[in-house]
């Protein structure tokens, strides 16, 4: 069993991108199954379960069980809690029960942190962050590791929050970061966008998006959420995690169900342009949207390697449920 500090002491940002990295490459070329997803509403929050396994020199499952409450806030509680179930895929044995935030926080991030080395232009770039929770922090902090970043804007609902945040990370990233009330004004500065938020309505448009920008739509992991307007969905080439999920869960989901796309509008999924088989950007001045909805590739990648460095350090505690 593995606490979140347990996972705080062992995987680091530059792991995590690594491995997520390497999941997306394979299920580009097709060594990874589709990942499963299974989603629950409640009042006042959710859950959802993801699932995947992925082969190897040892072959892993992982199911993840997540809530997420955005009202937890005012509770002292965090948004999302969860835990990671990972099992041997060879015999079905349970190898390690995870705490989920730590995982899922960094996972995240480093989805945009790739989206970004593959489908951001190669240029010292202004950044935008649309929510000052812990995803807007780690998407800041993943960038710094793939991109030379001038400067930065965070936004948030909470103008207080959003100043506290943009103190905290100029000191981690050595770069100034300003916070701002305009959202739309920061993102048509910015060459690199990223929306991490609980809304449930367009925050971003396509009048808020110069012309070579990269959008990496975090927040919209289910049905209920959008953060990206169909408009803007539209003018973009529009690059998944999973086709399949976004299309039932992400800003995808949005824009079809307005008519404003169809599937064919997708360019590819992410680990199709990581592995090669499919272009992503292919010019200068595209607008690129990754629909960022958070699978189980990411999950069982990560969850895999925290559990590889526990037996290497001997971290957490030994548990025998039978």
């Amino acid at each position: 069993m593995l606490t979140r500090q347990n996972v705080v002491n062992i995987l680091t940002l530059d792991d995590c991108i690594h491995a997520v990295e390497e999941a997306f490459r394979r299920h580009g070329r097709g060594e990874i199954g589709e990942p499963g997803i299974l989603g629950m509403h409640v009042e006042g929050g959710g859950f959802h379960v993801k699932a995947a396994a992925m082969g190897g020199h040892r072959p892993y499952f992982a199911a993840k069980l997540n809530a997420n409450f955005p009202g937890n806030r005012t509770r002292g509680l965090p948004t999302i809690q969860g835990v990671i179930a990972l099992f041997d895929a060879a015999d079905g044995r349970l190898l390690a029960l995870i705490d989920s935030i730590e995982i899922t926080i960094l996972r995240t991030g480093a989805a945009t942190a790739v989206a970004a080395r593959y489908l951001s232009r190669p240029v010292r770039s202004v950044v935008t962050i649309a929510g000052c929770g812990n995803q807007g922090r780690v998407s800041l902090r993943a960038l710094a590791r793939v991109r030379d970043i001038e400067s930065a804007f965070v936004w948030d609902v909470d103008s207080e929050r959003a100043r506290t945040c943009a103190a905290d990370l100029s000191s981690v990233i050595s770069r100034a970061v300003t916070p701002t009330d305009d959202l739309c004004a920061a993102a048509r500065l910015s060459d690199i966008i990223v929306t991490c938020t609980p809304s449930t309505e367009p925050v971003l448009g396509p009048d808020a998006v110069r012309a070579g920008a990269l959008v990496a739509a975090v927040g919209a992991d289910s049905e209920h959420k959008q953060e990206i307007h169909p408009a803007l969905m539209a003018r973009a080439v529009v690059i998944t995690d999973v086709t399949a999920q976004c299309a039932t869960i992400g800003d995808l989901h949005h824009a079809l169900s307005a008519g404003s796309v169809s599937l064919d509008h997708v360019r590819a999924q992410l680990g199709e342009v990581v592995a090669g088989v499919r272009p992503g950007r292919t010019r200068e001045d595209e607008v690129v949207v990754f629909d960022s909805t958070g699978t189980a590739l990411q999950d069982v990648a990560v969850a895999a390697l925290v559990y590889e460095c526990a037996l290497a350090t001997s971290s957490g505690t030994t548990l025998m449920l039978q």
